[in-house]
């Protein structure tokens, strides 16, 4: 696995290097700013790369800019963001541009060496991993979720299928099912789920959400 870790502060950048290195992955560059990340992205070409939500000038969204840019340069590249806290409105975002091969930790969860190992493996080979916390913020709600129990074992794997990031060609290649069945059961997981169509929320990442935060207080989820 070739890896760029894009992050501001030396120490821990240099710490996730070698951390890394140690496991015997290939950190192949590290970037302290957003421009020198997006040109080691086009030189290495990497498998996946670790980038900080806030990075050098404004220390506000360059890493979530940078990404999401890195992501349109080469396709299929996989991104875990590392944030020092849950920032909502840049996990929306980043989210919303498509969940496949994207993940946001709090760096926190660094020190929790096999989680985090887990999280990259998983997001190199186009999964998803969110940090529990930042699902239990973005969600509206802290009840158990019912609506999840209406959804039939065909609808559940879908979804479940859906939280890996995988697209509807993808999830009809897996359950070998043509994409309309496909189609069919998300719109049925969204209507079992009362997402109804909204601008501000994609329904997708919505329901996705929901079955992580499941997954979580299942003890299943990310640092469980």
């Amino acid at each position: 696995m070739r890896i760029v870790i894009a992050e501001d502060d030396s120490l821990l950048r240099e710490g996730l290097a070698a951390l890394l290195r140690a496991e015997s992955l290939d950190v192949v560059a590290t970037a302290q700013d957003a421009p020198s990340f997006l040109d080691a992205v086009e030189i290495h070409r990497p498998d996946v790369a670790l980038v900080d939500v806030r990075m050098p000038p404004t220390h506000t969204d360059e890493g979530i800019v940078a990404a999401v840019e890195a992501r349109r340069r080469q396709p299929g590249l996989g991104v875990l963001v590392l944030s020092a806290y849950v920032e909502q409105a840049f996990a929306t975002d980043l989210m919303v541009a498509g969940a496949a091969g994207l993940g946001y930790l709090l760096k926190e969860r660094v020190g929790r060496v096999e989680s985090f190992l887990d999280a990259l493996h998983r997001v190199a080979e186009g999964g998803t991993a969110i940090d529990p916390e930042v699902v239990a913020q973005l969600l509206t709600t802290t009840r158990p979720d019912a609506g999840l129990d209406r959804l039939t074992p065909r609808e559940t794997e879908v979804l479940a299928l859906m939280a890996e990031g995988l697209g509807n060609a993808a999830i009809a290649d897996r359950l070998v099912v043509t994409e309309g069945a496909v189609h069919k059961h998300i719109r049925s997981i969204f209507a079992k789920l009362d997402l109804a169509p909204a601008e501000q929320t994609d329904r997708r990442v919505a329901a996705v959400l929901r079955h992580l935060d499941h997954e979580r207080r299942s003890g299943a989820g990310l640092g469980s």
